[in-house]
């Protein structure tokens, strides 16, 4: 039980450190032009030197969205692992890891949403060069995602022993 705990708070401490750099980077599309590489993120434009993203009206809701929903997936991701480690000392053993599990799972919703979002907003219409491609921050959010689901559950079922 100690190993399983042990590696579950190890996969926590990974996806925390994931979402923070999924987040800040500024490559979530990658593509190319004359100029070099250019590649977009939820904040910045970074061709050799980074700017402020240009966004239509349209989509400046949409991308604070994304942007909100991936702050919120860390803050819960944090308040969870925090859970974690409080609860393990604290509560007897039928109670441990409730608490804990659920807002794993709202941090995983929260991540849903963002890249659902971005996937349908954005995908091929944020970088202005030739051949736009995913860049590691997006792929960083998606496997995010599938950690967040897998430890938001395996503290649901470890609650019971």
């Amino acid at each position: 039980m100690l190993v399983l705990l042990a590696g579950i708070f190890v996969v926590h401490i990974a996806t925390v450190i994931m979402l923070f750099v999924s987040t800040i980077a500024n490559v979530w599309m990658v593509g190319s032009s004359s100029t070099g590489t250019i590649s977009t993120g939820l904040w910045l434009l970074c061709n050799k030197t980074c700017t402020q993203l240009p966004v239509s009206s349209q989509d400046e809701a949409s991308l604070k969205a994304v942007q909100a929903f991936m702050i919120l997936s860390i803050i819960f991701s944090v308040v969870a692992l925090v859970m974690f480690i409080i609860q393990l000392f604290t509560l007897e053993k039928g109670k441990r890891f409730y608490m804990t599990g659920a807002v794993m799972l709202v941090c995983w919703m929260c991540i849903l949403i963002a890249v659902s979002i971005y996937t349908a907003r954005f995908t091929g219409t944020r970088v202005y060069s030739t051949n736009p491609h995913h860049g590691y921050c997006f792929i960083l959010a998606w496997i995010c995602f599938c950690f967040s689901f897998i430890i938001g559950i395996l503290y649901l079922i470890l609650r019971k022993k």
